[in-house]
């Protein structure tokens, strides 16, 4: 039983592989269930060795993916506005939330990431409604 944290499907499929602190998992075999998924790996196919296996954190690759938008480039990078340019502010945090995750900037304003329009140079550009920075 696994709790995958990413909404990437690329993540469950067969040859998929995880890294742990004792090695590399690769997955044969995966499916939803209820909210967690039900993985077989390669080399651990008895209760024994899955019982070896309890807890542990599994990591991956990073994904190349040219439109995602990732915390580690989200955080430090400058806010500004897509009409003018106008900065905005520096992002301190990525703060989660249903509707859209919030980018919450040194001041404390808070920008739903579905507003960011562009990307570069340690630049984030948001194309925010009227009214959601002032005037």
């Amino acid at each position: 039983m696994v709790e995958l944290v990413s909404n990437r499907p690329e993540r469950a499929v067969p040859g998929a592989v995880f890294e742990t602190d004792s090695g590399p998992l690769r997955v044969e075999a995966a499916r939803p269930f209820g909210g967690r998924w039900l993985m077989c790996f390669a080399w651990v196919h008895d209760r024994q060795r899955a019982e070896a296996h309890r807890g542990r954190l599994l990591r991956a690759a990073p994904l190349v993916d040219e439109q995602a938008l990732w915390v580690h480039e989200l955080v430090g990078a400058t806010a500004v506005r897509a009409s003018d340019g106008a900065p905005l502010g520096r992002v301190t945090a990525v703060v989660s939330n249903p509707a859209s995750d919030l980018l919450e900037l040194e001041d404390g304003s808070l920008v739903p990431a579905r507003f960011v329009v562009g990307r570069g140079g340690g630049r984030l550009i948001v194309d925010a409604p009227a009214g959601l920075f002032g005037a």
